[in-house]
């Protein structure tokens, strides 16, 4: 492996996703190809390649939306949120009903712990869309759409999240205030969390490990773990590591990984 890889998962902690020799063609052309993955329990995840290299077909075989063609892959949870690209909000729902959704279902199902509508406030605020609240959907722009996706999602609590490039659509500040917030509600509810981007600093940022992948059909070519290049605490991750020096020299590094195969 060149110098930066790791292993593959840390398997002394219990598993929460494995992905075993997991491939998939559709009618004309392979997109994924031979892909193993283990995320522990807790563990923060994150996907960069180049585009069409079947990031977000791995990432929805992982959720139980796409059947591989090979390979077999265990989800060992019983509650996963998936944040896609696209917003997918009910139209007919406003805002804050919008982001209530899932806590809504789980207090319809006596399946809650009380805190629901606590997280909804919080992530309503951080996200800037408190003061939307009533509004409805088509009166958003996209980036807000997205926020509130991904809000829903949060909202419930998930102990697996599989997130498709949830921030693309945001401004840089929204972005960076979202990142922190995600991390603090990571801290605190210790879900995993498997997450596909473009942006190599957000992975570096947010993640414990960046799985690095081919163009198509995709495959892992390397991983990184974040942890021996940028020291941090898991549970207070500080917006000032973004200029750290050795933060911007593994965001380097994996660009180089990613550059040898485009």
């Amino acid at each position: 492996m060149p110098v930066g890889d790791a292993p593959v998962g840390d398997t002394s902690v219990a598993a929460m996703l494995v992905v075993r020799g997991v491939s998939h063609r559709f009618t004309d052309h392979d997109v994924i190809h031979d892909v193993s993955l283990t995320l522990s329990s807790g563990e923060i995840v994150a996907i960069v390649g180049p585009s069409g290299c079947g990031k977000t077909t791995l990432l929805r075989a992982c959720a139980g939306l796409v059947s591989p063609s090979h390979g077999t892959i265990e989800r060992h949870a019983t509650k996963i949120g998936f944040v896609f690209q696209e917003p997918a909000l009910l139209a007919w729902r406003r805002v804050e009903a919008n982001a209530r959704l899932l806590v809504d279902g789980e207090h319809v199902n006596g399946d809650t712990d009380g805190d629901g509508d606590v997280i909804v406030e919080q992530l309503l605020a951080v996200s800037g869309l408190a003061e939307h609240r009533h509004k409805w959907p088509h009166e958003l722009s996209g980036g807000m759409k997205m926020r509130l996706s991904l809000v829903r999602t949060l909202a419930a609590k998930p102990q697996l999240v599989l997130l498709d490039e949830p921030f693309g659509a945001l401004d840089q500040l929204t972005r960076h205030h979202l990142h922190d917030e995600f991390l603090r509600l990571h801290a605190q509810q210790r879900f995993t969390a498997l997450m596909v981007t473009h942006a190599i600093d957000e992975a570096v940022y947010l993640a414990d490990r960046v799985v690095v992948m081919s163009p198509a059909p995709g495959r892992i070519i390397a991983e990184f773990e974040v942890a021996q290049h940028v020291p941090h605490s898991p549970a207070s991750r500080e917006s000032s590591r973004r200029y750290d020096p050795s933060f911007a020299a593994l965001c380097g590094r994996i660009a180089a990984r990613l550059g040898d195969h485009s």
